[in-house]
Protein backbone atom coordinates (compact mmCIF):
# COMPACT_ATOMS: atom_id res chain seq x y z
CA UNK A 1 0.00 0.00 0.00
CA UNK A 2 1.89 3.23 -0.71
CA UNK A 3 1.89 5.80 1.86
CA UNK A 4 0.18 9.36 1.41
CA UNK A 5 2.00 12.27 0.16
CA UNK A 6 2.10 14.76 2.97
CA UNK A 7 3.42 17.69 1.09
CA UNK A 8 0.95 18.56 -1.52
CA UNK A 9 -0.29 21.57 -0.20
CA UNK A 10 2.93 23.04 1.06
CA UNK A 11 4.15 21.89 -3.13
CA UNK A 12 0.98 23.63 -4.73
CA UNK A 13 1.81 26.56 -2.72
CA UNK A 14 5.22 26.94 -3.78
CA UNK A 15 4.42 26.18 -7.48
CA UNK A 16 1.48 29.64 -6.57
CA UNK A 17 4.31 31.31 -5.22
CA UNK A 18 7.13 30.18 -8.28
CA UNK A 19 4.42 31.52 -10.87
CA UNK A 20 4.29 34.98 -9.28
CA UNK A 21 7.89 35.13 -8.71
CA UNK A 22 8.65 37.46 -12.01
CA UNK A 23 6.16 39.99 -10.59
CA UNK A 24 7.45 40.56 -7.48
CA UNK A 25 10.18 42.53 -6.46
CA UNK A 26 10.42 40.79 -2.67
CA UNK A 27 6.55 40.90 -1.56
CA UNK A 28 6.02 43.96 -3.51
CA UNK A 29 4.01 44.03 -6.27
CA UNK A 30 3.20 47.05 -8.23
CA UNK A 31 -0.22 47.78 -8.61
CA UNK A 32 -0.26 47.93 -12.43
CA UNK A 33 0.03 44.11 -12.34
CA UNK A 34 -2.54 43.02 -9.99
CA UNK A 35 -4.15 41.62 -12.46
CA UNK A 36 -1.77 39.15 -14.19
CA UNK A 37 -0.43 38.48 -9.89
CA UNK A 38 -4.24 37.02 -9.66
CA UNK A 39 -3.95 34.90 -12.68
CA UNK A 40 -1.00 33.54 -11.70
CA UNK A 41 -1.67 32.41 -8.62
CA UNK A 42 -5.49 31.82 -8.60
CA UNK A 43 -6.51 28.19 -10.14
CA UNK A 44 -9.57 27.18 -11.49
CA UNK A 45 -12.12 26.03 -8.82
CA UNK A 46 -10.23 27.78 -6.28
CA UNK A 47 -12.03 29.08 -3.01
CA UNK A 48 -11.42 33.11 -2.72
CA UNK A 49 -11.95 35.02 0.35
CA UNK A 50 -12.25 38.49 -0.94
CA UNK A 51 -12.75 41.32 1.88
CA UNK A 52 -15.71 42.08 1.36
CA UNK A 53 -16.08 42.46 5.26
CA UNK A 54 -19.18 44.39 6.57
CA UNK A 55 -17.27 47.84 6.25
CA UNK A 56 -14.02 47.44 4.93
CA UNK A 57 -13.74 46.86 0.93
CA UNK A 58 -9.92 45.29 -0.50
CA UNK A 59 -11.53 47.36 -3.37
CA UNK A 60 -8.41 47.40 -5.63
CA UNK A 61 -8.50 43.81 -5.77
CA UNK A 62 -11.81 43.06 -6.04
CA UNK A 63 -11.78 45.21 -9.50
CA UNK A 64 -8.64 43.69 -10.58
CA UNK A 65 -10.75 40.12 -9.71
CA UNK A 66 -13.04 41.05 -11.64
CA UNK A 67 -10.72 41.90 -14.48
CA UNK A 68 -9.20 38.48 -15.05
CA UNK A 69 -8.80 36.29 -18.06
CA UNK A 70 -11.81 33.61 -17.82
CA UNK A 71 -9.75 31.18 -19.84
CA UNK A 72 -7.01 31.68 -16.91
CA UNK A 73 -9.89 31.95 -13.83
CA UNK A 74 -13.12 30.84 -13.42
CA UNK A 75 -15.77 28.64 -11.39
CA UNK A 76 -14.47 29.97 -8.43
CA UNK A 77 -15.82 29.61 -5.29
CA UNK A 78 -16.19 32.63 -3.43
CA UNK A 79 -16.52 32.72 0.60
CA UNK A 80 -16.56 36.54 1.65
CA UNK A 81 -18.86 37.74 4.59
CA UNK A 82 -20.05 40.52 2.88
CA UNK A 83 -21.31 41.17 -0.82
CA UNK A 84 -20.77 44.81 -0.83
CA UNK A 85 -19.17 46.32 -3.88
CA UNK A 86 -20.75 45.82 -7.84
CA UNK A 87 -17.11 44.01 -8.71
CA UNK A 88 -18.05 41.35 -5.72
CA UNK A 89 -21.27 39.95 -8.19
CA UNK A 90 -19.44 40.95 -11.68
CA UNK A 91 -17.16 38.10 -11.28
CA UNK A 92 -20.29 35.82 -11.41
CA UNK A 93 -21.33 37.62 -14.52
CA UNK A 94 -18.60 36.75 -16.07
CA UNK A 95 -18.26 33.24 -14.99
CA UNK A 96 -15.12 33.89 -12.97
CA UNK A 97 -16.66 32.90 -10.18
CA UNK A 98 -19.73 30.14 -9.22
CA UNK A 99 -20.64 29.67 -6.09
CA UNK A 100 -20.92 31.82 -3.27
CA UNK A 101 -21.15 31.76 0.35
CA UNK A 102 -21.62 34.77 2.50
CA UNK A 103 -23.24 36.82 5.57
CA UNK A 104 -24.43 40.02 4.20
CA UNK A 105 -25.45 41.68 1.26
CA UNK A 106 -26.62 45.06 1.95
CA UNK A 107 -26.47 47.61 -0.78
CA UNK A 108 -26.62 44.59 -3.37
CA UNK A 109 -29.32 42.99 -2.19
CA UNK A 110 -31.66 43.20 -5.00
CA UNK A 111 -28.92 42.38 -7.61
CA UNK A 112 -28.43 39.90 -6.14
CA UNK A 113 -31.45 38.65 -5.51
CA UNK A 114 -32.35 38.75 -9.62
CA UNK A 115 -28.89 36.77 -9.93
CA UNK A 116 -29.85 34.11 -7.71
CA UNK A 117 -33.14 33.37 -9.38
CA UNK A 118 -31.37 33.80 -12.85
CA UNK A 119 -29.09 31.22 -12.00
CA UNK A 120 -26.20 33.29 -12.07
CA UNK A 121 -24.86 31.81 -8.68
CA UNK A 122 -25.06 29.08 -6.93
CA UNK A 123 -25.74 29.64 -3.68
CA UNK A 124 -23.91 27.40 -0.77
CA UNK A 125 -25.44 29.41 1.56
CA UNK A 126 -25.97 32.39 3.61
CA UNK A 127 -24.52 32.56 7.17
CA UNK A 128 -24.25 34.29 10.44
CA UNK A 129 -20.46 35.70 10.66
CA UNK A 130 -19.18 33.24 12.98
CA UNK A 131 -20.61 30.50 11.28
CA UNK A 132 -18.67 31.65 8.05
CA UNK A 133 -15.95 32.29 10.30
CA UNK A 134 -16.22 28.82 11.60
CA UNK A 135 -16.52 27.19 8.31
CA UNK A 136 -12.94 29.18 7.29
CA UNK A 137 -11.30 26.63 9.78
CA UNK A 138 -13.68 23.34 8.58
CA UNK A 139 -14.63 22.89 5.31
CA UNK A 140 -14.27 26.44 3.38
CA UNK A 141 -10.65 27.20 4.12
CA UNK A 142 -9.60 29.27 1.54
CA UNK A 143 -6.41 28.91 -0.87
CA UNK A 144 -6.33 32.36 -1.79
CA UNK A 145 -7.28 35.52 0.86
CA UNK A 146 -7.47 38.94 -0.63
CA UNK A 147 -7.43 41.39 2.17
CA UNK A 148 -7.18 44.92 2.79
CA UNK A 149 -4.76 47.34 5.53
CA UNK A 150 -3.68 50.58 5.78
CA UNK A 151 -0.02 50.10 5.68
CA UNK A 152 2.52 47.57 5.41
CA UNK A 153 6.29 47.49 5.75
CA UNK A 154 8.45 46.00 3.09
CA UNK A 155 8.66 42.38 5.06
CA UNK A 156 4.80 42.23 4.67
CA UNK A 157 3.87 42.86 8.29
CA UNK A 158 0.08 44.97 8.01
CA UNK A 159 -0.95 47.63 10.17
CA UNK A 160 -5.26 47.11 9.68
CA UNK A 161 -5.95 50.18 11.79
CA UNK A 162 -9.28 50.79 13.52
CA UNK A 163 -10.94 48.72 11.15
CA UNK A 164 -9.39 45.27 11.25
CA UNK A 165 -13.22 43.77 11.25
CA UNK A 166 -12.44 40.08 9.50
CA UNK A 167 -8.42 40.34 8.48
CA UNK A 168 -7.00 38.26 11.10
CA UNK A 169 -9.14 35.28 11.15
CA UNK A 170 -9.26 35.24 6.71
CA UNK A 171 -5.31 35.50 7.05
CA UNK A 172 -5.56 32.87 10.20
CA UNK A 173 -7.25 30.44 8.35
CA UNK A 174 -5.65 30.68 5.09
CA UNK A 175 -1.87 31.28 5.49
CA UNK A 176 -1.86 28.25 8.44
CA UNK A 177 -3.42 25.86 5.25
CA UNK A 178 -0.53 26.82 2.53
CA UNK A 179 -3.14 29.35 1.22
CA UNK A 180 -1.79 32.40 -0.79
CA UNK A 181 -2.54 35.45 0.90
CA UNK A 182 -2.57 39.12 -0.87
CA UNK A 183 -2.58 42.58 1.11
CA UNK A 184 -3.75 45.83 -0.84
CA UNK A 185 -2.24 48.51 1.38
CA UNK A 186 -2.81 52.52 1.61
CA UNK A 187 0.98 52.64 1.60
CA UNK A 188 4.03 50.86 2.37
CA UNK A 189 6.30 52.67 5.19
CA UNK A 190 9.36 51.79 6.78
CA UNK A 191 7.74 50.90 9.98
CA UNK A 192 4.19 49.94 10.58
CA UNK A 193 2.32 51.85 13.87
CA UNK A 194 1.81 48.68 15.31
CA UNK A 195 1.85 45.07 13.54
CA UNK A 196 -1.73 43.53 13.42
CA UNK A 197 -0.70 41.06 11.19
CA UNK A 198 2.85 39.57 10.76
CA UNK A 199 4.44 39.27 7.16
CA UNK A 200 5.00 35.61 7.64
CA UNK A 201 1.47 34.84 6.70
CA UNK A 202 1.36 37.37 4.02
CA UNK A 203 2.73 37.13 0.60
CA UNK A 204 2.40 39.76 -1.48
CA UNK A 205 1.61 43.30 -0.63
CA UNK A 206 0.23 45.93 -3.01
CA UNK A 207 0.46 49.78 -2.88
CA UNK A 208 -3.26 50.88 -3.74
CA UNK A 209 -1.77 54.61 -3.61
CA UNK A 210 -5.37 55.14 -1.59
CA UNK A 211 -7.28 54.34 0.62
CA UNK A 212 -9.63 51.14 1.05
CA UNK A 213 -13.10 51.90 0.79
CA UNK A 214 -15.15 52.33 4.25
CA UNK A 215 -18.81 52.13 4.45
CA UNK A 216 -20.24 54.33 6.88
CA UNK A 217 -22.65 51.63 8.12
CA UNK A 218 -23.41 52.44 11.36
CA UNK A 219 -24.07 56.32 11.12
CA UNK A 220 -27.91 57.40 11.59
CA UNK A 221 -29.07 61.26 11.54
CA UNK A 222 -30.80 62.30 14.02
CA UNK A 223 -32.60 64.60 12.09
CA UNK A 224 -34.12 61.13 10.78
CA UNK A 225 -35.72 60.34 13.57
CA UNK A 226 -39.27 60.26 13.78
CA UNK A 227 -41.57 60.84 16.86
CA UNK A 228 -42.83 57.16 16.57
CA UNK A 229 -40.13 55.91 16.73
CA UNK A 230 -39.01 57.86 19.96
CA UNK A 231 -42.31 56.39 21.24
CA UNK A 232 -40.68 52.55 20.53
CA UNK A 233 -37.53 53.63 22.05
CA UNK A 234 -39.13 54.97 25.25
CA UNK A 235 -41.27 51.57 25.15
CA UNK A 236 -38.12 49.22 25.17
CA UNK A 237 -35.76 51.22 27.41
CA UNK A 238 -39.42 51.34 30.94
CA UNK A 239 -40.26 48.13 29.65
CA UNK A 240 -37.36 45.62 28.98
CA UNK A 241 -33.93 47.57 29.67
CA UNK A 242 -35.30 49.04 32.99
CA UNK A 243 -37.70 45.99 34.06
CA UNK A 244 -34.55 43.78 33.26
CA UNK A 245 -31.75 45.75 34.52
CA UNK A 246 -29.95 45.06 31.47
CA UNK A 247 -25.93 46.37 31.51
CA UNK A 248 -24.43 44.36 29.06
CA UNK A 249 -25.79 44.59 25.19
CA UNK A 250 -26.13 44.92 21.59
CA UNK A 251 -27.64 47.34 19.37
CA UNK A 252 -28.33 46.44 16.00
CA UNK A 253 -28.75 49.09 12.98
CA UNK A 254 -31.86 51.41 12.87
CA UNK A 255 -33.10 54.82 14.02
CA UNK A 256 -35.17 52.94 16.68
CA UNK A 257 -32.22 51.50 17.86
CA UNK A 258 -30.30 54.99 17.54
CA UNK A 259 -33.23 56.58 19.33
CA UNK A 260 -32.38 54.57 22.36
CA UNK A 261 -29.22 55.81 22.76
CA UNK A 262 -30.09 59.18 22.23
CA UNK A 263 -33.01 58.91 24.84
CA UNK A 264 -30.09 57.69 27.47
CA UNK A 265 -29.03 60.86 28.72
CA UNK A 266 -32.23 62.34 28.40
CA UNK A 267 -35.75 59.97 29.26
CA UNK A 268 -33.55 57.12 30.99
CA UNK A 269 -31.71 59.80 32.76
CA UNK A 270 -34.88 60.86 34.40
CA UNK A 271 -36.34 57.32 35.45
CA UNK A 272 -32.98 57.24 37.86
CA UNK A 273 -31.69 54.60 35.03
CA UNK A 274 -28.01 55.50 34.79
CA UNK A 275 -25.40 53.29 36.48
CA UNK A 276 -27.67 50.51 35.92
CA UNK A 277 -28.35 50.01 32.28
CA UNK A 278 -26.39 50.10 29.38
CA UNK A 279 -23.04 50.05 30.22
CA UNK A 280 -21.15 47.64 28.71
CA UNK A 281 -21.60 47.11 25.16
CA UNK A 282 -20.59 45.17 22.28
CA UNK A 283 -21.20 47.86 19.52
CA UNK A 284 -19.89 49.46 16.54
CA UNK A 285 -19.23 53.38 17.36
CA UNK A 286 -22.16 54.48 16.89
CA UNK A 287 -22.24 58.40 16.43
CA UNK A 288 -25.40 58.37 18.38
CA UNK A 289 -23.74 56.99 21.48
CA UNK A 290 -21.33 59.87 21.75
CA UNK A 291 -24.14 61.72 24.22
CA UNK A 292 -24.73 58.78 26.35
CA UNK A 293 -20.28 58.53 26.31
CA UNK A 294 -20.09 61.93 26.98
CA UNK A 295 -22.60 61.73 30.01
CA UNK A 296 -20.72 59.19 31.60
CA UNK A 297 -23.30 56.45 31.31
CA UNK A 298 -21.05 54.37 28.63
CA UNK A 299 -18.26 52.16 31.06
CA UNK A 300 -16.58 49.94 28.02
CA UNK A 301 -17.41 49.38 24.57
CA UNK A 302 -15.74 46.38 21.93
CA UNK A 303 -16.51 46.32 18.34
CA UNK A 304 -16.42 44.81 15.54
CA UNK A 305 -15.23 47.25 13.39
CA UNK A 306 -14.88 51.05 13.36
CA UNK A 307 -16.95 54.13 11.77
CA UNK A 308 -16.29 56.94 9.46
CA UNK A 309 -15.26 59.98 10.96
CA UNK A 310 -14.93 58.72 14.59
CA UNK A 311 -11.02 57.81 14.59
CA UNK A 312 -10.20 61.01 16.47
CA UNK A 313 -13.05 60.77 19.06
CA UNK A 314 -12.36 56.74 19.77
CA UNK A 315 -8.33 57.56 20.67
CA UNK A 316 -9.71 60.17 22.72
CA UNK A 317 -12.01 58.20 24.97
CA UNK A 318 -9.34 55.05 25.55
CA UNK A 319 -11.10 54.47 28.64
CA UNK A 320 -14.14 53.30 26.77
CA UNK A 321 -12.84 52.00 23.58
CA UNK A 322 -10.00 49.28 22.70
CA UNK A 323 -7.31 51.08 21.09
CA UNK A 324 -3.53 50.37 20.05
CA UNK A 325 -0.85 52.08 21.64
CA UNK A 326 -0.91 53.97 18.37
CA UNK A 327 -4.54 55.41 19.86
CA UNK A 328 -6.33 53.39 17.10
CA UNK A 329 -9.57 50.95 17.54
CA UNK A 330 -8.44 47.49 17.81
CA UNK A 331 -11.22 45.96 16.16
CA UNK A 332 -12.26 42.32 15.36
CA UNK A 333 -15.13 40.74 14.07
CA UNK A 334 -14.83 37.51 15.56
CA UNK A 335 -14.05 37.89 18.83
CA UNK A 336 -16.52 40.90 19.01
CA UNK A 337 -19.61 38.24 17.37
CA UNK A 338 -18.35 36.08 20.48
CA UNK A 339 -18.43 38.75 22.44
CA UNK A 340 -22.00 39.56 21.81
CA UNK A 341 -23.26 35.77 21.52
CA UNK A 342 -22.24 34.96 25.04
CA UNK A 343 -20.75 38.20 27.16
CA UNK A 344 -24.30 39.91 26.29
CA UNK A 345 -27.57 39.64 28.08
CA UNK A 346 -29.75 41.28 25.29
CA UNK A 347 -30.00 41.90 21.57
CA UNK A 348 -32.30 44.70 20.75
CA UNK A 349 -32.53 45.03 16.68
CA UNK A 350 -35.07 46.06 13.72
CA UNK A 351 -35.84 43.48 10.63
CA UNK A 352 -38.38 43.87 7.89
CA UNK A 353 -40.77 40.78 8.67
CA UNK A 354 -41.84 39.08 11.60
CA UNK A 355 -44.62 35.77 11.09
CA UNK A 356 -47.32 34.83 13.28
CA UNK A 357 -44.88 32.74 15.95
CA UNK A 358 -42.24 35.28 16.06
CA UNK A 359 -39.47 34.36 13.26
CA UNK A 360 -38.06 37.09 11.78
CA UNK A 361 -36.18 37.61 8.25
CA UNK A 362 -34.99 40.71 6.06
CA UNK A 363 -35.18 38.83 3.26
CA UNK A 364 -37.80 39.49 0.77
CA UNK A 365 -39.16 38.64 -2.42
CA UNK A 366 -37.00 40.90 -4.50
CA UNK A 367 -33.92 41.66 -1.95
CA UNK A 368 -31.62 39.26 -0.11
CA UNK A 369 -29.72 41.43 2.27
CA UNK A 370 -28.46 38.70 4.29
CA UNK A 371 -28.20 38.28 7.84
CA UNK A 372 -24.46 39.39 8.80
CA UNK A 373 -24.11 38.81 13.03
CA UNK A 374 -27.94 39.43 13.82
CA UNK A 375 -28.00 35.64 14.20
CA UNK A 376 -25.43 35.84 16.64
CA UNK A 377 -26.32 38.28 18.10
CA UNK A 378 -29.77 37.92 18.35
CA UNK A 379 -30.04 33.94 19.66
CA UNK A 380 -30.07 32.08 23.05
CA UNK A 381 -26.48 31.09 23.90
CA UNK A 382 -27.02 27.02 25.35
CA UNK A 383 -23.25 26.60 26.02
CA UNK A 384 -23.77 29.62 28.33
CA UNK A 385 -22.58 28.93 31.86
CA UNK A 386 -21.92 32.24 33.82
CA UNK A 387 -25.36 33.87 35.64
CA UNK A 388 -26.45 37.48 35.59
CA UNK A 389 -29.82 39.29 37.30
CA UNK A 390 -31.33 40.09 33.57
CA UNK A 391 -30.68 36.22 32.25
CA UNK A 392 -32.07 34.56 35.16
CA UNK A 393 -35.29 36.67 35.29
CA UNK A 394 -35.76 35.98 31.62
CA UNK A 395 -35.04 32.07 32.25
CA UNK A 396 -37.61 32.03 35.06
CA UNK A 397 -40.29 33.64 32.88
CA UNK A 398 -39.71 31.21 30.39
CA UNK A 399 -39.82 28.57 33.23
CA UNK A 400 -41.25 29.06 35.88
CA UNK A 401 -41.62 25.51 37.06
CA UNK A 402 -38.40 24.52 36.99
CA UNK A 403 -35.69 24.08 39.97
CA UNK A 404 -34.25 26.85 40.21
CA UNK A 405 -30.34 25.88 40.24
CA UNK A 406 -31.07 23.81 37.31
CA UNK A 407 -32.77 26.21 35.11
CA UNK A 408 -31.72 27.53 32.40
CA UNK A 409 -31.60 31.64 31.52
CA UNK A 410 -32.53 33.24 28.76
CA UNK A 411 -30.82 36.03 26.30
CA UNK A 412 -33.51 38.81 25.69
CA UNK A 413 -33.55 39.00 21.94
CA UNK A 414 -35.76 42.22 20.84
CA UNK A 415 -37.10 43.17 17.86
CA UNK A 416 -38.05 46.28 17.61
CA UNK A 417 -39.65 48.23 14.50
CA UNK A 418 -42.94 49.87 13.61
CA UNK A 419 -46.17 48.05 12.91
CA UNK A 420 -45.81 49.59 9.18
CA UNK A 421 -41.97 50.38 7.62
CA UNK A 422 -40.97 52.26 4.76
CA UNK A 423 -43.21 52.65 1.94
CA UNK A 424 -46.08 51.55 4.05
CA UNK A 425 -45.57 48.18 4.01
CA UNK A 426 -46.19 46.10 6.98
CA UNK A 427 -44.06 44.30 8.93
CA UNK A 428 -46.27 41.38 10.56
CA UNK A 429 -46.69 39.15 7.95
CA UNK A 430 -48.58 35.45 8.05
CA UNK A 431 -45.90 33.98 6.41
CA UNK A 432 -42.13 34.62 5.62
CA UNK A 433 -41.06 35.61 2.14
CA UNK A 434 -37.94 33.79 2.85
CA UNK A 435 -40.38 30.52 2.40
CA UNK A 436 -40.71 31.47 -0.67
CA UNK A 437 -37.58 31.96 -1.79
CA UNK A 438 -36.48 28.47 -0.55
CA UNK A 439 -39.31 26.83 -2.55
CA UNK A 440 -37.65 28.94 -5.82
CA UNK A 441 -33.82 28.18 -5.02
CA UNK A 442 -34.92 24.81 -3.63
CA UNK A 443 -33.23 25.86 -0.53
CA UNK A 444 -33.07 23.08 2.09
CA UNK A 445 -33.18 25.93 4.71
CA UNK A 446 -35.02 29.01 4.23
CA UNK A 447 -33.06 32.10 5.06
CA UNK A 448 -34.83 33.05 8.91
CA UNK A 449 -32.56 35.49 10.50
CA UNK A 450 -34.27 35.09 14.16
CA UNK A 451 -35.91 31.79 14.84
CA UNK A 452 -39.00 32.65 17.12
CA UNK A 453 -37.91 30.14 19.55
CA UNK A 454 -34.71 32.93 20.16
CA UNK A 455 -37.09 35.82 20.48
CA UNK A 456 -38.10 36.94 23.80
CA UNK A 457 -39.97 40.56 23.36
CA UNK A 458 -41.70 42.36 20.66
CA UNK A 459 -42.12 46.48 20.23
CA UNK A 460 -43.73 48.72 18.49
CA UNK A 461 -46.02 51.82 18.81
CA UNK A 462 -48.55 49.19 19.91
CA UNK A 463 -46.59 48.14 22.66
CA UNK A 464 -44.45 45.54 24.25
CA UNK A 465 -45.21 41.94 23.87
CA UNK A 466 -43.08 39.61 26.04
CA UNK A 467 -42.98 35.79 24.51
CA UNK A 468 -41.27 34.80 27.48
CA UNK A 469 -44.48 34.62 29.02
CA UNK A 470 -46.57 32.77 26.97
CA UNK A 471 -46.99 29.07 27.04
CA UNK A 472 -48.43 27.69 24.59
CA UNK A 473 -48.50 28.50 20.17
CA UNK A 474 -51.69 30.33 20.50
CA UNK A 475 -50.91 32.57 23.08
CA UNK A 476 -47.89 33.39 21.28
CA UNK A 477 -49.85 33.93 18.32
CA UNK A 478 -51.83 36.40 19.77
CA UNK A 479 -49.34 38.23 21.64
CA UNK A 480 -47.57 38.79 18.00
CA UNK A 481 -50.92 39.99 17.02
CA UNK A 482 -51.89 42.01 20.03
CA UNK A 483 -48.92 44.58 19.13
CA UNK A 484 -48.95 44.41 15.32
CA UNK A 485 -51.71 47.32 15.10
CA UNK A 486 -53.26 47.96 11.92
CA UNK A 487 -51.72 44.89 9.64
CA UNK A 488 -53.67 42.53 8.33
CA UNK A 489 -51.75 40.37 11.24
CA UNK A 490 -53.15 42.67 13.29
CA UNK A 491 -56.81 43.00 12.73
CA UNK A 492 -56.83 38.89 12.49
CA UNK A 493 -56.19 39.16 16.83
CA UNK A 494 -58.54 37.42 18.81
CA UNK A 495 -59.76 40.46 21.14
CA UNK A 496 -61.19 38.43 24.14
CA UNK A 497 -57.68 36.85 24.74
CA UNK A 498 -55.24 39.84 23.51
CA UNK A 499 -57.31 41.20 26.64
CA UNK A 500 -56.30 38.13 29.22
CA UNK A 501 -52.86 38.77 27.98
CA UNK A 502 -52.60 42.05 28.76
CA UNK A 503 -54.05 41.90 32.10
CA UNK A 504 -50.95 38.95 32.70
CA UNK A 505 -48.98 41.70 31.80
CA UNK A 506 -47.59 38.98 28.00
CA UNK A 507 -48.96 42.63 26.21
CA UNK A 508 -48.53 46.04 28.16
CA UNK A 509 -49.78 49.40 26.34
CA UNK A 510 -47.80 52.30 26.59
CA UNK A 511 -50.37 53.31 29.18
CA UNK A 512 -49.66 50.41 31.32
CA UNK A 513 -45.71 51.19 31.17
CA UNK A 514 -46.62 54.59 32.34
CA UNK A 515 -45.70 55.87 28.96
CA UNK A 516 -47.75 58.67 27.60
CA UNK A 517 -47.51 58.81 23.73
CA UNK A 518 -47.76 62.53 23.08
CA UNK A 519 -44.24 62.57 25.03
CA UNK A 520 -42.57 61.48 22.54
CA UNK A 521 -41.80 64.26 20.91
CA UNK A 522 -38.24 64.84 19.20
CA UNK A 523 -36.85 67.32 21.90
CA UNK A 524 -36.05 64.74 24.13
CA UNK A 525 -33.34 63.40 21.97
CA UNK A 526 -30.17 63.98 23.74
CA UNK A 527 -28.76 65.32 20.00
CA UNK A 528 -31.19 66.40 16.95
CA UNK A 529 -28.59 66.40 14.11
CA UNK A 530 -24.95 65.50 13.09
CA UNK A 531 -23.98 68.89 13.87
CA UNK A 532 -25.35 68.34 17.48
CA UNK A 533 -23.17 65.16 17.83
CA UNK A 534 -20.20 66.87 16.55
CA UNK A 535 -20.35 68.97 19.25
CA UNK A 536 -21.37 66.85 21.98
CA UNK A 537 -17.93 65.37 20.94
CA UNK A 538 -15.61 68.46 21.27
CA UNK A 539 -15.34 68.96 17.80
CA UNK A 540 -13.61 65.49 17.71
CA UNK A 541 -15.94 63.81 15.51
CA UNK A 542 -15.66 64.45 11.80
CA UNK A 543 -18.90 62.80 10.04
CA UNK A 544 -18.41 61.61 6.39
CA UNK A 545 -19.38 64.45 3.84
CA UNK A 546 -22.85 63.40 3.14
CA UNK A 547 -23.90 63.78 6.26
CA UNK A 548 -22.80 67.44 6.41
CA UNK A 549 -25.40 69.80 5.39
CA UNK A 550 -24.66 72.79 7.40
Amino acid sequence: MSKPDWGTERAARGERLAAAGSLAKGKIVDSADVTALLEAVIRPGDRVCLEGDNQKQADLLAVALAGVDRTKVFDLHMVQSGVVLPEHLDVFETGVAKRLDYAYSGPQAARIARMLFGGKIELGAVHTYLELFARYFIDLTPNVALIAAVSADRDGNLYTGPNTEDTPTVVEATAFKSGIVIAQVNAIVDKVPRVDIPGDRVNFIVEAGKPFYVEPLFTRDPGAITEMQILTAMLAIKGIYAEYGVKRLNHGIGFSTAAIELLLPTFAEKLGLKGKIATHWALNPHPTLIPAIESGWVTQIHSFGSEVGMDDYIAARSDVYFTGADGSLRSNRAFCQTAGLYACDMFIGSTLQIDLQGNSSTVTTSRIAGFGGAPNMGSDPRGRRHASAPWLKAGEEADPDSPAALRRGRKLVVQIGETFGDGNVPMFVEHLDALVLAEKLSLDLAPVMIYADDVTHIVTEEGVANLLLCRDKDEREQAVRGVAGYTDVGRGRDAKMVQRLRERGVIRRPEDLGVDPLDADRSLLAAKSIKDLVRWSGGLYAPPSKFRNW
